[in-house]
């Protein structure tokens, strides 16, 4: 739900900034977790709807990727390499409508981000025990002591989830191997959609195939 929002929102904006003749240049968050941006850069920047990267994108990467992409001179160049590549392809060519319109996608894909909001949102705020699940499964404790970050680990000083920062919610998941926050809720959209609509397996599967959006989507949720 948060990747199609943003998504609509670069709709919008491009939309605004195209009617008033103003260059349009976004900023992303990107790297780490899957649940928090990560993923493929090039897929990434392809996925982006058409028109919100008109040659140039700015980036900004986690800090724990930093070292590991950028650290020695071949891999820096390597990781420079991708992102140019995809800035020119995805500014020079229709890679969004290439095999079918993009738009006809979208009224599905509100669907399954609502079904998968109600699902993941049942899961946290809605499901008893689950606070305490979280903070005896996962060593969120230990990294709101680590003089590491920028700001406190909560933006309050409770254990509600509501007031947890994204990048521990986040990074205490990876540290158990259990990366929910990067897939919890697609199965079950999916699920109830197959079930409204028992045609909709081949609708899903156009979208795999022709829509980089859809396609960067399903492909990170298969890497966690």
């Amino acid at each position: 739900t948060s990747g199609w929002e943003l998504y609509k929102a670069e709709i919008e904006l491009t939309g605004v900034f195209r009617e008033h003749g103003i260059r349009l240049r976004l900023f992303h968050g990107r790297g780490g977790s899957v649940g928090r941006g990560g993923g493929p850069s090039y897929h990434a920047i392809l996925a982006q709807p058409a028109g919100a990267v008109s040659g140039q994108i700015r980036l900004t990467e986690q800090g724990e990727v930093i070292s590991t992409k950028y650290g020695h001179p071949d891999n820096g160049r390597r990781n420079l390499e991708v992102l140019l590549a995809a800035t020119l392809e995805a500014s020079l060519t229709d890679h969004e409508n290439q095999l079918e319109p993009a738009g006809q996608f979208h009224a599905v894909m509100d669907q399954l981000s609502q079904r998968a909001f109600t699902a993941y949102r049942g899961l946290v705020y809605e499901t008893p025990g689950f606070t305490t699940y979280f903070r005896q499964s996962t060593v969120v404790s230990e990294i709101a002591q680590l003089n590491i970050g920028s700001r406190p680990a909560s933006r309050k000083a409770s254990e509600r989830i509501e007031d947890l920062r994204a990048i521990p919610w986040v990074f205490s998941w990876a540290q158990c191997r259990l990366m929910l926050p990067g897939w919890y809720g697609f199965g079950s959209a999916v699920d109830s959609y197959l079930a409204e609509h028992p045609e909709g397996l081949n609708m899903l599967r156009r979208m795999l195939k022709s829509w980089p959006f859809f396609k960067s989507l399903l492909s990170n949720m298969d890497m966690v």
